[in-house]
């Protein structure tokens, strides 16, 4: 296995920690300057790398050899899901990339458990995101009830000193202010897509 520079296993280690990234978001997050030279970084990168094409973007994760060279054992494969991925790294992106940034994780006070997208400091406080891309608006509603239930109970504020900040990422105006009525009783921000770019 040949030796990469630092640039490339950076690239790899995006990869790990965010799973599918575009082209454009991996152009930002590594400032790879313009599209022709992203286009020339990424397929030197082809050995490590899987890619398809997707509407007007190619999305990339690692393939055997990438998850080998930067030890990584999380089988990544295109699915149904990689849409809901991308949003949330658009997310990252728009939180100016938060060295505290962990996807799926699991909440609880002992009595309410909730599975939050991500978990994530940025301004010296934690907050949770949610992305809404394929889910139904009453599956939305099982989870805010959790939230609130959490908030109500009062262990999270005890123990951070706060209630971390609910964030919803949405894909219409429409959904954004359901999800603000349902929200209403928790510290919540919600965005569109459109919002953050």
């Amino acid at each position: 296995m040949k030796q990469l520079n630092k640039r490339q296993e950076q690239i790899l280690l995006s990869l790990k920690k965010l799973d599918f990234l575009n082209r454009d978001q991996l152009q930002t997050i590594h400032k790879l300057g313009k599209v022709r030279n992203t286009n020339r970084i990424l397929k030197e990168l082809s050995p490590y790398l899987e890619s398809y094409r997707e509407e007007y973007s190619t999305i990339y994760y690692l393939n055997a050899e990438g998850r080998a060279y930067i030890n990584s054992n999380k089988v990544r494969r295109k699915n149904p899901f990689v849409n809901h991925t991308i949003m949330r790294n658009d997310f990252y992106i728009f939180a100016k990339f938060p060295t505290e940034w962990a996807n799926e994780v699991k909440v609880s006070d002992g009595i309410t458990t909730i599975y939050t997208d991500t978990w994530f400091k940025a301004g010296g406080k934690y907050h949770f995101l949610e992305v809404d891309s394929l889910q139904k608006m009453k599956e939305n509603r099982m989870k805010i009830k959790n939230y609130a239930a959490l908030y109500k109970a009062g262990h999270l504020s005890k123990h951070f000193g706060y209630f971390p900040k609910l964030i919803w990422l949405t894909t219409t105006e429409l959904r954004k202010k359901q999800l603000k009525e349902l929200c209403q009783d928790i510290p919540c921000v919600v965005y569109t897509i459109e919002d953050i770019k």
